[in-house]
């Protein structure tokens, strides 16, 4: 062992106090030659199994421990206390470190009572608690915030004493007196009397030094991190700061510099090294006991009455194969001692299923079980859709189940709150995770504190591509505009430099948006509990990940909002029609739906099918049925996405459906030969390559990891089994390398036919009741502005009117007037929210309509400025006898009369001669003129993400008709007008910037990709807001006719004299083959009266039928509506058209 041993040191789990991973922690450890290391963080174990598993896997011994809060009084006390020294405080530091699994336990208690009963600032325990939960743990006195060394440091002995002899008297022979040399003069005060103490009480010393960064040079990196957690700028002189370049893991021979007066206490770091051993148990499993009822003892015989039972309801009677998929499935279940957990899980399930909570069909590999089915787990029947249990479970590989489960949004809470209250507050809590310092967001936080205006640190943030786990490194090969950034000046410099130290750091806790444990017990017998100060909810202090090493029962909550679209246009359709639906039982085989959805792409709001390379896919398939759903759902997906052509291609009969041996056929037959799913691997091996199922699931697995050797014994007995079955050894070996190259891309079919069958039920509802669909589709996504936009185009597309929202009309919600008509709803207008629509619409059903802004200002409770403010700009108001303009130039006047109203309404309450309409007087509003309709609209257009009452873009209706005319801009190209409204900039591999816009027009959104040759010609206008008229190319590399990618080759500025400008013919066509001299007058007369700067090119047919052109410099023409009109009019609207 070593001859010094770090005993007191964070990661960043310590959130936002250290800048060192656990990873780098314990290579930097091993890189020194230690091989003991504790990790102590404040006041928490959150990095106790990543800790754990790492220095294992370092060669390192991990000691648990933790960095506690001690409070000065009770641990529920919630007061600042003044000490003897003029602080205020309510807490001191105490370092434990566990030295047995009964220390372990202990400090999974104390540090899970600091957050559920404890917080107040920090997590805190009290010395009640210490003596009730002392067993197995050592304790030292930790920094300057410790009891003993805040009063040592003091110079005040006997408190010190005081304060040590408690300690002790709590952990005796297991107290120790911890020395810090970070040249604090604090410290180094401190020495003298903790000596003293050492040597009058035989308390033994140690020394630390409370490492919180793995090297000297990191040391201004933690510094800012530092300021960030206390929400401190950098150069604040009165913040709180670490002494530099002293807190990083150092080396034994600089502790022994440090501490060469006191070897002992380095040493004596090594004995408590070698007393700790704590073996955290990884790999076992605790399932919590399911409660039986009705006599029942036995869960695996309480499963299988479940099961028959409900295989009578589901399936025709006498089906021997089914009885025996059922057994065969309930013995390893059995065998494996999982029906508890299948028990569990229908309980719950059922429980939302009768409380008209919905559930998903199924989702991912559970849907391959019939007992999952039968027990009312799943509605996909895995016999059905030929799904595989072994996908699920596997009797050869040993692992938890895994059933994640689609719940309502709304109704996913009472589930949760269903099994806390049948297993135990207890023993069910929610999960943690951590929010980490990705690329952009580091470069944010850093230059905040370094005082770096916002707008600079902006520009730097979006130089880094968005693209999924970028890192700075990699956005600097990217983009060498990022790399040059650090040239700029010193403080840049430091951004890059301090940001790619902090990158991938924790940088918050939160709640795991699904995740659900359940134990045997008391959850703090496995892990520590977590609460945040801002929340009553608990959670583990271990995430997702370790709580799967410490094998406990973890269940996926998942809130599906289609789900909640699906119960919502149910209800809608109940309460207009009444009609009663239950979507279960509806035919997947209904041709109107493949009709008018998915053969004609019209899939937005339709689960799963609603992106625009879907949507081209299925122009392109032409699907005609559940299992063409299925299988596109499985192919759209990286990897296996190349196939969908020749999918596409074999379905339709242009490519031949081949096999390299006829006994593929049956497995290949659906997916017109092509191997799409997880399962079809599966059986190519079990059917052909004698392999048992499980065996087959785990050679898909070795493929997919690509774990060669294990592939190279596989492909010997695959070979082995198909020769067995009668298949030549070179057929063997090409269906091997077949299933070799799509086992990593193959998807779980279970999972896409549960989603698929979703997708389907969501696309029967847009068929049958499209305004009651798209209502609760909006609804649903109210906050989502981007997604209401995307929506509200649809029901423009259906013909299905959406009213603009009118204070004396809308409610909170989006909501029905008619079949075609739908009414705004007010919770969705931005700056409003739930809370004041339910005020402002609550307030209308009591009084009446608002007929003047002082009827509205009279709601109660009342609605605040910024409420008000939108609502003028966005129009609600225009009910009022009040103008847009008159309101919001009287803004102020308004909010105090609403303020003085109130409160005289108050005083009023406890008034025997109250009279409200006596007590205040309505001011007079600005005499002013009303906006501009480009005014209104850009302000509702801010509000609402979108223009809903009228598009800016209607005003040039008539030219861009002239200049999207097939003849103007000859294909491929393609012209479009329309209103920028989202830039992002991106490179190419060269480093060459270039622009990915998103384009609205009249009628839909693109995306335009205007790549740099072309970007540096037109950068200044490609903006936010502005209106421009582009010439393209298609970019859909599709088949499909529906166009939503543009190559951009020119771009211009839409306005009234956008004709004018580019065009340079007038095109006319006359027919000479008749008596065309009247025709040649009337139009001369038409040059003579509308002259204009554009050449004119006459189309002649001869009297053979040929076309004779003839351009005319001299014959100028006007290109105004009312001259183009004029000459139509002549010679026929198809006869006259501009030219480029």
């Amino acid at each position: 062992m070593a001859d010094f041993i770090h005993l007191h040191n964070h990661s960043d789990y310590s959130l936002l106090d250290a800048a060192q991973t656990v990873e780098t922690m314990c290579n930097r450890v091993y890189d020194l030659g230690m091989d003991s290391i504790a990790l102590t963080e404040h006041g928490n174990l959150f990095s106790m199994i990543p800790f754990y598993k790492e220095s294992l896997k370092a060669g390192i011994k991990p000691i648990i421990g933790c960095e506690i809060y001690v409070s000065v009084a009770g641990h529920k006390d919630r007061e600042l206390i003044t000490d003897d020294y003029g602080k205020r405080r309510n807490y001191y530091h105490l370092v434990l470190l566990a030295m047995n699994q009964r220390g372990y336990k202990n400090l999974l208690a104390l540090t899970s009572i600091g957050y559920l009963n404890g917080f107040y600032y920090r997590p805190r325990v009290d010395k009640e608690l210490l003596r009730e939960f002392n067993e197995g743990l050592i304790a030292t006195s930790a920094c300057l915030a410790g009891e003993v060394t805040t009063h040592a440091a003091r110079g005040n002995y006997e408190k010190a004493k005081q304060a040590a002899l408690s300690y002790h008297e709590i952990f005796p022979d297991r107290f120790y007196l911890e020395m810090q040399d970070h040249q604090i003069a604090d410290e180094k005060s401190s020495h003298v009397i903790l000596k003293k103490l050492s040597k009058e009480l035989n308390l033994p010393l140690i020394a630390t030094n409370d490492c919180h960064y793995c090297l000297k040079e990191h040391s201004d990196a933690h510094d800012v991190l530092f300021c960030l957690g206390t929400g401190k700028d950098r150069n604040d002189l009165n913040r709180l700061r670490y002494e530099p370049q002293q807190f990083y893991i150092k080396s034994v021979d600089e502790m022994y510099t440090l501490f060469k007066d006191s070897p002992e206490a380095l040493e004596n770091t090594v004995k408590i090294a070698e007393q700790c051993d704590v073996t955290i148990p990884l790999g076992e499993y605790h399932l919590p006991n399911y409660p039986l009822t009705d006599g029942q003892t036995d869960p695996d015989e309480y499963l299988k009455l479940l099961c028959y039972s409900g295989m009578k309801l589901k399936y025709a009677q006498g089906d021997k194969k089914i009885k025996q998929r059922l057994d065969y499935e309930l013995s390893v279940i059995k065998k494996m001692g999982y029906a508890g957990y299948f028990l569990i899980t229908q309980d719950f399930v059922n429980y939302a299923k009768v409380n008209n909570i919905p559930v998903g069909p199924g989702r991912g590999s559970a849907a391959g079980s019939i007992v999952a089915y039968c027990t009312g787990i799943t509605d996909v029947d895995p016999i059905k859709y030929n799904l595989l249990f072994e996908r699920f479970l596997n009797p050869e590989r040993v692992t938890m189940p895994d059933i994640d489960i689609d719940f309502c949004i709304e109704g996913r809470e009472n589930v949760i709150n269903y099994i806390k209250n049948k297993y135990g507050h207890d023993s069910v809590a929610q999960i943690i995770t951590f929010g980490t310092m990705k690329a952009k967001s580091v470069i944010r936080d850093v230059g905040r504190v370094l005082g770096i205006s916002y707008n600079e640190v902006d520009s730097v943030a979006k130089l880094i591509p968005n693209e999924p786990k970028m890192t700075l490194d990699k956005a600097m090969k990217l983009n060498p505009e990022l790399k040059e950034v650090k040239n700029k000046n010193q403080s840049y410099e430091d951004l890059i430099n301090y940001s790619k130290v902090l990158e991938g750091c924790h940088r918050h806790a939160s709640t795991h948006a699904a995740g659900v444990v359940i134990a045997p017990g008391p959850l703090t017998d496995y892990v520590p509990l977590f609460k945040s100060s801002s929340s009553e909810e608990v959670t583990t202090q271990v995430d997702m990940n370790g709580l799967d090493e410490l094998g406990l029962l973890k269940l996926d909550f998942l809130g599906l909002r289609n789900l909640t679209v699906i119960k919502k246009t149910i209800d809608l359709i109940s309460e207009r029609e009444n009609k009663e639906i239950n979507i279960n039982d509806i035919n997947y085989n209904d041709s109107n739906v493949y009709d008018t959805i998915f053969k004609s792409a019209q899939t937005i709001g339709v689960f799963q099918f609603e992106s625009d390379g879907m949507r081209e896919n299925l122009l392109n398939l032409q699907p005609t049925s559940i299992e063409d759903l299925i299988a596109m759902n499985a192919l759209y997906r990286p990897g296996p996405m190349a196939n969908i052509p020749e999918f596409i291609s074999r379905k339709k009969g242009v490519s031949k459906i081949t096999y390299i041996h006829s006994s593929l056929e049956n497995i290949l037959k659906e997916t017109y030969g092509i191997i799409v799913y997880q399962e079809q691997v599966m059986q190519i091996c079990s059917d052909i390559g004698g392999f048992s199922l499980a065996e087959a699931d785990i050679m898909r697995r070795a493929m997919g990891k690509k774990k060669k050797q294990l592939m190279a014994s596989y492909k010997v007995k695959f070979i082995e089994g198909s020769e067995k079955n009668k298949i030549h050894k070179k057929q063997a070996v090409e269906i091997f390398e077949l299933l070799e190259k799509f086992a990593e891309y193959g998807f779980n079919k279970s999972h896409s036919t549960a989603y698929a069958m979703i997708a389907f039920q969501t696309a029967w509802l847009k068929t049958y009741y499209p305004t009651e669909f798209l209502t609760a589709n909006i609804s649903s996504d109210i906050n989502d502005t981007d997604r209401i936009v995307k929506l509200i185009l649809e029901c423009r597309r259906m013909n299905i009117i959406v009213k603009a929202p009118d204070i004396n009309f809308s409610d909170t919600d989006f909501k029905i007037i008619n079949k075609n008509t739908i009414q705004y709803g007010l919770a969705a207008i931005k700056n409003v929210g739930k809370k004041a629509a339910d005020i402002i619409v609550e307030y209308r059903k009591n009084k009446g309509a608002y007929k003047t802004i002082f009827d509205f200002a009279k709601t109660k409770p009342s609605v605040n400025k910024k409420v008000l403010e939108s609502l003028i700009l966005v129009g609600a108001l225009d009910c009022l006898d009040e103008h847009r303009a008159q309101m919001f130039e009287s803004l102020e006047q308004i909010v105090t009369f609403i303020s003085r109203y109130h409160k005289s309404s108050n005083e009023n309450q406890v008034s025997l001669f109250s009279d409200e309409s006596l007590s205040i007087q309505t001011p007079k509003l600005f005499n002013v003129e009303n906006w501009d309709k480009d005014v209104c609209l850009k302000h509702e257009k801010q509000l609402l993400g979108f223009y809903l009452s009228e598009n800016p873009l209607y005003k040039y209706e008539t030219d861009l008709k002239e200049l999207m005319h097939p003849n103007v801009v000859k294909s491929p190209l393609i012209p479009l007008g329309g209103i920028v409204s989202d830039v992002q900039y991106r490179y190419d591999k060269n480093g060459n910037k270039w622009a990915l816009v998103t384009f609205d027009t009249t009628q839909s959104s693109y995306q335009l990709y205007i790549f740099n040759n072309i970007f540096l010609k037109y950068e200044n206008i490609i903006q936010e807001d502005q209106r421009v008229f582009i010439i393209g190319k298609d970019f859909n590399q599709s088949e499909g006719d529906r166009l939503s990618r543009l190559i951009v080759e020119k771009m211009y500025l839409l306005d009234s004299n956008l004709k004018e400008k580019i065009i340079k013919y007038l095109n006319i066509k006359i027919d000479y083959s008749i008596d065309s001299s009247g025709i040649l007058d009337e139009i001369d007369n038409l040059f003579q009266k509308y002259p204009g700067n554009h050449s004119t090119v006459l189309h002649l047919i001869t009297q053979k039928g040929k076309i004779q052109k003839i351009l005319s410099k001299q014959l100028k023409f006007s290109t105004n509506n009312i001259a183009l009109a004029a000459l139509r009019k002549l010679v026929g609207y198809k006869n006259v058209w501009l030219s480029l």
